[in-house]
């Protein structure tokens, strides 16, 4: 094994997939500020659920990385956990509860759901590319710095040996 290449063991998504990634999440948010911006009906209504996107975006990125975080061994706090759940959970009922009562049309409602749904699942799909990134940078800086040390060990032992 050539020893100037990286573990083939290392994971990284491919440009395509990244590029796929962020363009979904953009049409997403695209999707979801026209709706939201020509929302007809009052505009306490419209403030309501531009509260309720936002609520449900950040936590379930919040969600996301918790569950990441504590995937492999527990590294936050159970009741941090409860938090991130309950807020999520939170902020998806809320958001679904002002949805159903507003009075708009049925075409309306199925655009903002349908837009919604779009935007939380382009969340957790970025949430996790951004994080396998970050993995995938960290297991590549230890293998490097493990070959920089073996490296140099090798060149302390050939000095002394001469």
């Amino acid at each position: 094994m050539d020893s100037h290449q990286p573990l083939t063991m290392i994971r990284r998504d491919t440009r395509a997939w990244r590029a796929q990634v962020w363009i979904s999440f953009g049409i997403a948010a695209s999707l979801c500020a026209t709706g939201l911006a020509w929302l007809p009906g009052e505009h306490l209504d419209r403030a309501f659920m531009v509260m309720g996107y936002v609520f449900c975006l950040c936590s379930a990125f919040v969600l996301a990385k918790t569950i990441r975080d504590n995937q492999e061994q527990r590294q936050d706090s159970p009741m941090w956990s409860n938090v991130a759940w309950a807020g999520f959970v939170l902020a998806m009922v809320l958001t679904a509860w002002g949805l159903w009562r507003m009075n708009i049309q049925p075409v309306w409602k199925s655009y903002l759901l349908v837009s919604w749904l779009f935007l939380i699942s382009c969340v957790f799909t970025l949430a996790k590319t951004l994080r396998d990134a970050y993995d995938a940078d960290l297991l590549e800086a230890r293998w490097t710095a493990r070959q920089e040390g073996r490296h140099e060990a090798r060149q302390h032992a050939a000095r002394n040996a001469e």
